[in-house]
């Protein structure tokens, strides 16, 4: 493969691209691993740092697309899945929406049209 794998590369390429490319990265490592058991060159045990971080950006690349895709799938949607929902707190997941918390009963409804707020105008 030789150079370094930018990820704004990989992010134009269709999966089946990336997964090939993933595959190939992958027969690599584990060619240059084998170099490193029967003592090869010090160009090629260098080379397994950068084909390893090579492969996490190809798979951080199919992740990030996928739950993209997955985000745009259920937006709009009732349910989403758990990972896809705002994390926050656990207090604040429990807590009453704003228009679950805006909501008044009958009575108090009532009571507010009868007695509204009074204003008082200070004599100076």
């Amino acid at each position: 493969m030789g150079a370094k794998i930018k990820a704004r590369d990989l992010r134009g390429k269709k999966k089946e691209e990336l997964l090939k490319q993933l595959e190939d990265l992958k027969v690599e490592l584990s060619q240059l691993r084998v170099a490193k058991v029967t003592g090869g060159a010090a160009s090629k045990l260098s080379k397994i740092r950068v084909v390893r971080k090579s492969i996490a950006r190809v798979l951080t690349v199919i992740n990030q697309t996928q739950k993209e895709n997955l985000r745009k799938f259920y937006k709009g949607k009732k349910y989403k899945p758990l990972d896809l929902r705002p994390k926050k707190t656990r207090a604040m997941r429990r807590r009453l929406n704003k228009h679950e918390e805006n909501l008044k009963t009958k009575k108090q409804q009532r009571k507010e049209r009868l007695y509204p707020l009074r204003k008082y105008a200070v004599k100076a």
